[in-house]
């Protein structure tokens, strides 16, 4: 019986572009689009998995500057980033099979982060959103120890 596959691509992450002027591109999107741009110069759009709602994740848009160095080795103007569940295995595949996989890969706050070159050059960004928050246990409340004390009557 053949190995069922894992999937390696779970939704898309985002989509991240050159701009000549980026400042000036994200402020026409905010103002003629509506889109809620940020400090940083893009914006987040949160979602929930239509399967499981308590399930939350979110697809950034982002400009660039045109002299971004963070697109090499790809010429392109823009980025594409999908979401993956094991960016290790996803990157491990992937090499094995011949693709023109990175050796550069992150790892802070937001996630971890790798990269793949599609033949066209390309450049993929692969993205292992943070593991969620564990819920804190709420505390079982403490019994106090009633002390009894005998009732005293008054003095007459």
């Amino acid at each position: 019986m053949a190995k069922k596959k894992l999937p390696r691509v779970t939704g898309f992450g985002g989509l991240f572009f050159k701009a000549k002027d980026s400042e000036a591109l994200s402020a026409w999107y905010r103002d003629r689009l509506g889109l809620p741009i940020e400090e940083w110069g893009g914006c987040v759009f949160p979602w929930r998995d239509a399967e499981d709602p308590k399930k939350a994740g979110q697809t950034v848009w982002s400009v660039f500057d045109a002299k971004t160095p963070y697109f090499k080795p790809s010429r392109k103007a823009f980025m594409m980033n999908f979401r993956v569940d094991d960016l290790d295995r996803v990157l491990a595949e992937l090499k094995a099979e011949g693709a023109d996989v990175t050796d550069a890969s992150e790892e802070s706050e937001y996630g971890k982060f790798g990269w793949v070159m599609d033949p066209e050059g390309n450049k993929i960004e692969l993205w292992q959103p943070p593991a969620p928050p564990k819920p804190k246990k709420k505390a079982k409340p403490k019994k106090v120890a009633v002390k009894k004390t005998a009732k005293k009557t008054p003095k007459k």
